[in-house]
């Protein structure tokens, strides 16, 4: 593994903000969802050189700060094509319009320093959330947390979808290391036995 990752909690939600990072400082900022201003000086006091924003999913605690960041270091923004309608919708509606510059589908990959970011796509917190997948480490968004799974009564929030997105995670080696959306970070393994959501599914 020729990469690190540094985790950036941010705003009142307390999003998780992920840097990749490689030797030669290239770097992939997934969900800047708020304080533009702490990530940018953290990419400039370490000396990161970003090359691309991915968001996993278009609520606003993960996506507030990607525009300014974006327009900082001139990168272009990836999240899921169908969730770039609703990321158009509700940044519209924060006053702040924004749309994706590359858009992803199920089994797309994202090149990443000699790797390659999967996009696995995790219907059900929203219609069009995607995952990522690096190796051996999952970036699971809002879709799955320690002990728990992203919240279903939110608009195009579906609870049936999100139990299929999860089952689907479950095929992942167990000892998957998952960096959730806000929160700890977990592993495939510890979720199949003790999330109360999976355990009995899988």
């Amino acid at each position: 593994m020729n990469y690190k990752i540094i985790r950036l909690v941010l705003g009142v939600y307390q999003t998780n903000c992920y840097i990749v990072f490689d030797e030669d400082n290239n770097a992939v900022i997934i969900d800047p969802g708020d304080e533009a201003n702490k990530i940018i000086e953290t990419i400039d006091k370490k000396g990161f050189k970003p090359e691309k924003i991915i968001i996993t999913h278009a609520h606003p605690d993960h996506f507030g700060a990607a525009k300014e960041v974006a327009k900082k270091y001139g990168v272009k923004i990836y999240t899921g094509e169908i969730e770039d309608k609703i990321l158009e919708k509700r940044s519209s509606e924060i006053g702040n319009k924004l749309n994706a510059d590359i858009l992803l589908r199920q089994g797309d990959e994202v090149e990443f320093s000699g790797n390659a970011f999967k996009i696995i796509e995790t219907p059900g917190h929203t219609p069009g959330g995607i995952c990522l997948l690096l190796n051996n480490v999952l970036f699971s968004g809002d879709t799955l947390f320690r002990s728990s799974i992203g919240r279903t009564d939110f608009e195009g929030g579906d609870y049936d979808q999100i139990i299929d997105s999860l089952l689907k995670l479950m095929k992942l080696p167990e000892d998957t290391l998952v960096l959730p959306g806000h929160g700890p970070e977990t592993t495939i393994g510890f979720e199949k036995e003790n999330n109360p959501f999976i355990n009995n599914l899988v």
